[in-house]
């Protein structure tokens, strides 16, 4: 039996060593310029590389398609590349991004590479037209919020502290009394005075765990759900909402600007902002917002409307030039009006209280811009659109070949960003 176990015991550790990384098959294509930008008029060469142990894949064949990015000039099917590569070749007249993917199956399995390249993006600008009295709707929805008490409660999580970091679920009221915003609070436990940071979520439905790491270096982190539910229920429980009563909620009432799901939401983070400054602990000097995605929209929300805000961290922010699309460009997720001819006016007319490149022009203290050009969720013309337009003291810092996903130096030099804001020494 001792025999027995120690072989299983063996076994178990090796399996924990034998991680699945990456694919003997690849689809590469590569710009010639190492920045993956060109000037407006200036010709891309793209080079495309089927490689199989990283050798090219003879005879293989690939569907491919090219042109704008989201609307697409060329589409071929069943194209043989006889030695395994091939190239492509394109001009762009007026600012903006150009992409070629390419695609087969090889061996019964799918493969897919793309390449976007800019030209000349530091000259685009977004298409969103700001309603006149977009000031006026969000100072009101905020004052009729705040009207309402936060009533905040706190939940000790024992089995998540530490014995530097005390772990609360905390929730207080958003828009209206009983509409409540949970989270996980994380307080340094030795008694002091700190700078807080605010964690946004992305789209989605799930739990959170908080930032105890962070509140370990000595700073106050709070970071938010926007469902108004418990955020330390199972697994499960979410998964079912995802797929129940809160699957697409980004499209809910999006013909009424008062019942939009996102109006909720928006106030839900500025409220959170009022619940750091409520904390005793906080320093009241230093108060930093970040997220990715929608956590990126909810960064720019809080940046531009709540001036306690003293920095945001955006990357790949989402719902950024939602008209783009009804003058045949990219527009930002959820693609609200893509491949429409004739959308709902009331939605159009909607959708720029919920802009962000709206909020974006209303930025004044500092901010870091991160996303990637293969990203084809929230593509690179409304993220750089949106960062051309931000005043104040900003810092991009781009990582081309990311899609809506992190490279490890991407995220370590995002957090080092921060950590620097909050005065954090590494």
């Amino acid at each position: 039996m001792r025999q027995i176990s120690l072989t299983f015991l063996l076994l178990a550790w090796i399996t924990s060593l034998a991680q699945i990384r990456g694919s003997n098959i690849e689809i590469v294509v590569s710009p010639d310029h190492s920045d993956w930008n060109y000037r407006v008029g200036e010709e891309v060469v793209l080079k495309v590389s089927v490689m199989k142990g990283r050798c090219p894949l003879k005879g293989v064949k690939v569907d491919y398609e090219a042109g704008p990015e989201m609307y697409p000039e060329v589409k071929k099917q069943g194209v043989v590349l006889k030695d395994g590569t091939m190239t492509w070749k394109a001009k762009m007249r007026l600012p903006g991004f150009y992409r070629l993917k390419v695609g087969g199956e090889i061996d019964g399995k799918k493969y897919e590479g793309l390449c976007t390249v800019g030209f000349s993006p530091e000259r685009l600008r977004p298409t969103a037209v700001e309603p006149s009295d977009f000031d006026r709707f969000w100072q009101k929805a905020l004052t009729d919020a705040r009207n309402v008490p936060l009533e905040g409660r706190k939940r000790l999580l024992p089995e998540r502290c530490t014995d530097q970091v005390n772990v609360y679920e905390v929730s207080f009221n958003n828009n209206q009394w009983g509409s409540r915003i949970y989270g996980i609070l994380c307080v340094p436990a030795k008694p002091g005075s700190y700078p807080a940071l605010l964690r946004v979520p992305g789209a989605g439905v799930r739990p959170y765990q908080g930032d105890i790491g962070t509140a370990s270096q000595g700073v106050i982190t709070l970071e938010i759900g926007i469902h108004g539910i418990p955020v330390t229920m199972p697994q499960g429980v979410y998964d079912d909402l995802a797929a129940g009563a809160l699957n697409g909620y980004w499209d809910f009432s999006t013909d009424d600007r008062d019942k939009m799901a996102y109006k909720r939401v928006f106030i839900g983070a500025l409220r959170a902002i009022d619940y750091i400054a409520a904390q005793p602990q906080w320093d009241g000097k230093t108060l930093g917002v970040t997220g990715s995605s929608q956590g990126g929209m909810l960064s720019l929300v809080c940046g531009a409307l709540d001036k306690r805000v003293s920095f945001i961290g955006v990357v790949h922010a989402a719902m950024c030039d939602h008209t783009a699309s009804l003058r045949g460009r990219a527009c930002g997720w959820p693609h609200y009006f893509y491949g429409q001819k004739q959308p709902d006016e009331r939605k159009v007319k909607v959708s720029g209280y919920y802009d962000g490149v709206n909020f974006a022009k209303r930025i004044r203290c500092d901010s870091w811009f991160s996303f990637g050009y293969v990203d084809e969720v929230v593509p690179p013309t409304t993220a750089y659109a949106t960062y051309n337009i931000v005043p104040g003291n900003k810092a991009l810092s781009l990582y081309q070949a990311t899609g809506h996903f992190w490279f490890q130096e991407q995220w370590d030099e995002w957090q080092q960003w921060i950590f620097k804001q909050l005065n954090v020494k590494q």
